[in-house]
């Protein structure tokens, strides 16, 4: 899981076009703590996750690979 929490942030960031430092702000965190959840070396509060589902606009179940479908279910 962690493996593709730390794939699926790298993914959805460069589709949406952000910048490391861009969603870090959004999320109040540091870049490099940002970084590090990318890198996996460290992994997200349950707060973090859902501001990053947030503006990447996909679920958190997309997120740490218990679904492939990016879309939520409004």
């Amino acid at each position: 899981m962690r493996d593709i929490l730390a794939k699926r942030l790298k993914q959805c960031r460069k589709e949406k076009g952000y910048t490391q430092c861009e969603v870090a702000i959004y999320c109040n965190i540091t870049e490099k703590a940002y970084q590090n959840y990318e890198l996996m070396t460290r992994e997200p509060k349950i707060e973090i996750l859902i501001k990053i589902a947030d503006i990447f606009d996909v679920s958190l179940d997309y997120l740490v690979g218990r679904t492939d479908k990016k879309e939520l279910n409004k």
